[in-house]
């Protein structure tokens, strides 16, 4: 069966849908406000049991500090599930949707805080199951993974995906899109902070006798930045700095935070071999190196090419084919891309201006995007069986 007829279906259901969307976005849930998450982790339990009905299993994963983790799970025709995953959090404080609440306009998109990365994923897959029941068509067991500490790098859940993972047909990401396209492709992710301690004196009466912190960790800034390979895909970013404690005193201590992306894990044994050669040029200061590689690179494995063939295939019934898209940014398809398992990613809603002012959705996508998640499940259905 074409997937068309999908499509059409949920045009006819698009105000249910865009309720949905509505409904999470004005449940706020910045990753730091776990009073927040809680609520929105409620809202998201009983949304499924009203969309869907009762879930064969859920547990929710629950943590003292971060978004707890909802793993829910639909049965179907196959014994092993389709993973689909998802996270609820998002980077926008609490209170930014009073003065920027969800709206339709006039240029055919839906704007609102958190509406593209990633709560209308999270409308998309459940409502591609709904379509595929509209029209009896095979549906396998699908288990959703959808939890709240993705935009801190899933330190929580990454241990339940990758725990999940393995026993399931196929993963399926939620997160944005890239226009009509799909990530196949993504770079691994590593957070470090440099901390330099060096000596304070008085910078007129005593120069000779501190060691500025803030001198030392300038040298290893501009060292670093030399050691970006922009062919090989490594981006190199300070991201912030500070230290010291005031104009006329040299610094005692001075730090920065270090975003570094790769393309492959020999590029991150590479860095950690420079991080553990750090000095600075007077041999007083003292450097330390924190932080670590929180996402693996996504890799296009066979499997997960094999993936992409199956939903290219649909797409193109659909509306058109995919391109298999490579991007710089990381998510918790990474983790499951490490362990060598077939995985798919940017399933979830067209648009763009994640994390920004302009975030939104292109509206006449999101009937179409159902569809293809929709397609897939019951071509992994069909292929199982």
């Amino acid at each position: 069966m074409s997937s068309k007829p999908l499509s059409t279906w949920c045009r006819g259901q698009l105000d249910e849908l865009l309720g949905d969307v509505s409904m999470l976005v004005h449940h706020e849930s910045p990753s730091s406000e776990k009073a927040l998450l809680d609520k929105t982790a409620d809202s998201i339990t009983t949304w499924l049991r009203d969309r869907l009905g009762a879930p064969s299993e859920l547990t929710r994963h629950e943590h003292a500090e971060h978004g707890d983790l909802l793993e829910v799970t639909y049965a179907g025709s196959t014994e092993a599930p389709v993973l689909m995953i998802g996270h609820y959090d998002t980077v926008w404080p609490a209170g930014t949707v009073d003065g920027w609440p969800f709206a339709v306009r006039e240029d055919g998109t839906a704007t609102g805080p958190g509406i593209y990365d990633m709560k209308t994923g999270l409308v998309t897959g459940v409502w591609a199951l709904l379509a595929l029941r509209a029209f009896d068509l095979p549906c396998p067991t699908v288990r959703f993974m959808f939890n709240g500490d993705e935009e801190l790098g899933s330190p929580m859940s990454r241990p339940h995906i990758e725990r999940a993972a393995p026993d399931c047909l196929a993963t399926l990401v939620l997160e944005p899109g890239v226009g009509w396209d799909v990530k196949a492709k993504r770079k691994g992710v590593g957070i470090f902070t440099i901390t330099t301690h060096g000596v304070e004196a008085h910078a007129g009466n005593n120069a000779t006798d501190g060691a500025s912190a803030i001198h030392a960790l300038a040298e290893i800034i501009h060292r670093l930045a030399g050691e970006a390979d922009h062919e090989r895909g490594t981006t190199i970013n300070v991201g912030t700095m500070s230290g010291g404690t005031a104009r006329n005193v040299i610094a005692g201590k001075a730090g920065c935070l270090i975003d570094i992306r790769i393309s492959d894990q020999a590029e991150a044994d590479r860095i950690d071999a420079v991080f553990a050669g750090l000095r600075g040029s007077d041999p007083r200061v003292r450097v330390e190196v924190e932080g670590r590689w929180s996402r693996p690179p996504m890799r296009l494995t066979p499997d997960s090419r094999r993936l992409f063939d199956l939903a290219d295939e649909v797409a193109a019934s659909l509306r058109a084919p995919l391109q298999p898209i490579s991007v710089g940014g990381g998510s918790d398809a990474n983790f499951v891309s490490a362990l060598g398992l077939p995985v798919l990613d940017g399933l979830g809603a067209s648009g763009d201006g994640a994390h920004a002012l302009h975030e939104h959705v292109i509206v006449d996508d999101i009937p179409d995007r159902v569809a293809l998640v929709a397609g897939v499940l019951s071509r992994i259905a069909d292929d199982a069986l």
